[in-house]
This record gives C-alpha cells, structure tokens and sequence, in this order.
C-alpha cells in the first residue's frame, strides 16, 4: 500500500474505495459470465466422473450433465424432455450451461443428455458430455445443427477432429433455473 499512498492521499474516500475495490476485483481473475461454463461445476463434474471410473463404476450422461449444469432431473436421458416441462425453461435456442436433450433411437434406446458449454454461432456449439465414448468424458465437443428449419432438432457432433457423424434427433434445450 506504500506505493499507492501519494495517490491516495488526493482522492475522496469515495474514490479510494472504488480504487481499492477495482484493484481487489481484478487480483481475482476474470469475473464469471454467460458465455462460459461455469468452472466451478465444470471441475466437480469432472472429478465425480473420474472418481466413478477409479471406483470401477459406469460413468453415465445423466449424473455428469446433472452435476455440470445444476438441472436437477433423474431417471434416463429419454425422460428428460418430459420432466423438464413443468420444472424449467426449455426451447430450441442453446444457451451456455443448459441441458441439451437427445431423442431416444434405436441405436440410442435411453436417448443422451449434454451440456452447452459454448455458443460458436448459429449452426454450430461445443458441448461438454459423458458417456458418448464409453465410459469417459468429451469436454468442448463440436455439434452442428443439420436441421431445414435452423431449429436444432436435428445434429450432427464432431466424435473425432475433423470428422461428424451421424445425425441424431434432439427434443431441444433445458436452462437451469437460476
């Protein structure tokens, strides 16, 4: 603080104060915003999946996109869509850290659930998922929407650098209440 004294010496108390504050605030890194995931759930999502796996436990979708995006939802990722009726903002717009809810298929019978982690742009987002490749954990997944209407209800992700797969039906976005 010696070396802010002379400064401090002209400024009204007022001043010092938000000085001091601006100073505090930016020793702290970056403040949290809309366009990332939070960090925080992020990191506890993470360790969770890896503390199952350890343990020699299935690490599954739904617990990850649970934990990661505070939608406090349970039973298959089918039901999802359903239970989130009544309980949480849904619609076909992605936002960072809502839901994104897969269609059951054939080929996915208890459907998918996922986590926006990032808004790229109209057609395209990144999501962070369990389960897509057995057992692990995908961070920053590429998804395109391949839908006519621009509607993201139908979508094709990047499984490997470079390369989307299938196209997979998706119900649309649960937001987590805030």
């Amino acid at each position: 603080m010696r070396i802010f004294s002379p400064i401090l010496r002209r400024l009204s108390a007022l001043h010092c104060l938000l000085l001091l504050a601006a100073i505090g605030l930016s020793a702290c890194g970056e403040l949290p915003n809309d366009s990332q995931i939070d960090p925080g759930r992020r990191s506890f999502a993470v360790r969770e999946a890896e503390n199952l796996r350890a343990r020699g436990a299935r690490v599954w979708c739904v617990p990850f996109a649970r934990n990661l995006s505070g939608v406090n939802i349970h039973g298959n990722a089918r039901t999802w869509w359903s239970q989130a009726q009544d309980q949480f903002d849904v619609g076909q717009r992605p936002s960072v850290g809502a839901v994104m809810a897969f269609r059951a298929t054939p080929g996915m019978p208890l459907g998918h659930v996922a986590v926006v982690s990032e808004v790229t742009s109209d057609r395209m987002l990144r999501i962070d998922h369990a389960n897509w490749h057995r057992n692990k954990v995908s961070l920053g997944m590429a998804v395109i929407d391949v839908s006519e209407n621009n509607d993201w209800s139908r979508v094709r992700l990047e499984s490997n650098p470079g390369s989307f797969g299938s196209v997979y039906p998706i119900n649309g976005f649960i937001r987590p209440n805030l």
